[in-house]
């Protein structure tokens, strides 16, 4: 067992990681939101461009606890939350702010879960592509 220690997302992690997935949101056109927590599910940062819907900000943040809940990208969580997945009752069963669209997605750091992203604003698709794009401007 490893006992190494893992630098934790930092607030200059989270910026770069809003400041990347807001270039990618504007270089498509789309106006978003985007929350990024820490592993302990602490907000590090937040951005809602001025015309965002103002629901994209509870998405965005919604999507991120998911993320860092379930340590999986919400786009691969949505079929396992429909009338016939095994995690049908999982949105209603627990009193979270969970929410089972594409947009999410965790932040890893030397294989160990620090973090997550979310992205609100534009089709589910769009902003899982935001928040990819970010996840690769952090590790870079």
């Amino acid at each position: 067992m490893s006992t190494t220690a893992v630098t934790p997302l930092s607030t200059a992690d989270a910026e770069t990681l809003v400041t990347a997935a807001r270039r990618a949101a504007e270089a498509a056109g789309v106006t978003v939101s985007v929350t990024v927590l820490d592993a302990g599910g602490h907000l590090l940062a937040f951005r809602r461009d001025d015309r965002a819907l103002l629901i994209s900000g509870e998405t965005s943040t919604r999507k991120a606890y998911t993320a860092l809940q379930l340590n999986a990208p919400t786009a691969d969580l949505v079929d396992l939350v429909k009338p016939d997945g095994p995690f049908h009752s999982l949105p209603t069963a627990l009193d979270r702010p969970l929410l089972f669209l594409a947009g999410g997605i965790p932040v890893h750091r030397d294989g160990r879960l620090i973090g997550a992203i979310g992205v609100g604003g534009g089709a589910p698709e769009q902003d899982h592509g935001f928040a990819s794009a970010a996840l690769g401007e952090l590790s870079r």
